[in-house]
């Protein structure tokens, strides 16, 4: 369960910001929100279930969820690097627009509940070297320090010095010395490792089409998952009866004969294809030797519609091809839905950078809705994402603690705040409000038409 993250000096954030997922005291329009939209954790703690971020075009949005994804990919495999590596650079972006940041380390903090534990860890890292690292864990209320590092490595503390005490001398300048401890399987930090592994971040379309898109094939394997991601979809009104993979053998590539006056410019296109093409084949020949197979076979996604027949009446199967027939706003469906299923059964975190492109404002604000249902939602999963969708900014769906906004100063430095920290009625209309600029965090456009006259 997240708690908040905090980050400075990482990209266009210069100063240190907190994104909160604590509920605030401050009560819904619609009184249920109050109790779907949160739940209680690590005692008396209330977090939400979902929070929207919201902002004009390069404010920053897509910036803070880079910074929780740098921070989830360094703090797993920091301690990877191969020895001959062990001098590269940690690839950390600090603010760029102030003389006085590029010197300086970047800081990311996370606070966090696993097995009923808080735990707060953070580090402070250059290009060269891990400046600072800490980690602090709270059973009840009283938080106690496991570890800290500052300048070198002080001892480790409480329950951390049995996994930790002969680990020191083994961390290098650029590795995080949680990272080290979980290689060599200690116990806490392994439980915190494996907290970040379970944390679902996409940070934009690209990422979303390959990672997230392998995550929900390889659920799709599994008899139980690939039934409920079938269900998931066919629902969405897709016009889709079923889903199947199917596996379709790789050809071998070829190239037609080129003509005997071909131009000289050609010619010398094709025999770079033919190396190119050699090169393939190559591979291939020793993926069957491997495999001890005939052929290479890939997986394929089908979608399953019905053509009709006399009178309109459903007929036949017809399959069609994700990726060559289906829009999309279907493919990214696809690619979500495993991802999605995964996360509400496990009661993970998952993190979605432009979560409302290509799809139906419809579609968009029912997934909200799915981490925002106790039905469906039973154990607490959460859903961080960042949007220009303003339909979701709707006092039915949404309290006004699950709404955040980031905004870039004069300086290009973004900050960040939410909407629960402004003197707004609960029955206020958020969408109106934000467009006509109450609450920032909307580009400034000036007379455009002006622009473009000669």
């Amino acid at each position: 369960m997240l708690i908040e993250f905090s980050v400075a000096n990482y990209r266009s954030f210069r100063d240190k910001v907190t994104f909160s997922m604590v509920a605030s005291s401050l009560k819904a329009k619609k009184a249920e929100l109050n109790e779907t939209n949160l739940f209680s954790a690590h005692g008396r703690l209330k977090l939400l279930t979902s929070a929207a971020i919201y902002g004009a075009n390069a404010s920053g949005k897509s910036n803070l969820i880079a910074a929780m994804n740098f921070m989830r990919h360094f703090v797993i495999h920091s301690a990877n690097i191969r020895e001959e590596e062990d001098q590269s650079e940690i690839d950390v972006e600090p603010f760029r627009l102030s003389t006085e940041s590029d010197s300086e380390p970047s800081f990311f903090e996370i606070v966090f509940v696993v097995k009923e534990q808080r735990f707060r860890y953070g580090f402070e890292v250059t290009a060269e070297r891990v400046e600072a690292e800490w980690l602090y864990v709270a059973p009840k209320a009283k938080e106690s320090r496991l570890f800290g590092r500052e300048e070198g490595m002080s001892k480790p503390g409480g329950k951390f010095k049995a996994e930790g005490g002969d680990l020191i001398e083994r961390t290098r300048p650029n590795a995080l010395f949680l990272s080290v401890c979980a290689q060599f399987n200690g116990r806490i930090a392994s439980e915190v490792l494996g907290w970040f592994r379970s944390l679902g971040i996409t940070t934009g379309l690209m990422d979303l089409d390959r990672g997230m898109r392998r995550v929900t094939e390889r659920m799709f394997r599994e008899e139980d998952s690939a039934r409920v991601i079938e269900n998931l979809l066919t629902h969405m009104d897709l016009g889709i009866d079923a889903i199947h993979l199917e596996r379709v053998v790789v050809p071998t590539p070829s190239l037609p004969p080129l003509p005997d006056d071909a131009p000289e410019e050609l010619r010398k296109l094709y025999d770079e294809v033919q190396r190119v093409q050699s090169a393939v084949a190559s591979v291939q020949k020793a993926v069957r030797e491997l495999t001890d197979s005939d052929s290479i076979e890939r997986e394929v996604v089908r979608t399953v519609h019905r053509k009709v027949g006399r009178e309109n009446q459903p007929d036949v199967e017809e399959l069609f091809d994700l990726d060559g027939h289906e829009s999309e706003g279907t493919k990214k469906l696809f690619s979500l839905s495993g991802p999605l299923v995964g996360t509400l059964r496990r009661g993970d975190v998952l993190i979605i950078d432009e979560l409302d492109a290509r799809l139906h404002p419809l579609l968009t604000r029912e997934i909200v809705s799915l981490f925002n249902d106790p039905a469906r939602n039973s154990k607490h999963a959460q859903l961080v994402f960042a949007t220009q969708d303003t339909n979701l900014l709707d006092n039915q769906l949404l309290r006004r603690d699950q709404i955040w906004f980031v905004e870039k100063d004069l300086h290009g430095a973004s900050y960040l705040y939410s909407l629960a920290e402004f003197k707004v009625r609960n029955d206020a209309t958020y969408e109106k409000d934000y467009i006509h600029g109450r609450y920032g965090a909307i580009p400034f456009l000036g007379e455009m038409r002006h622009v473009l006259q000669d």
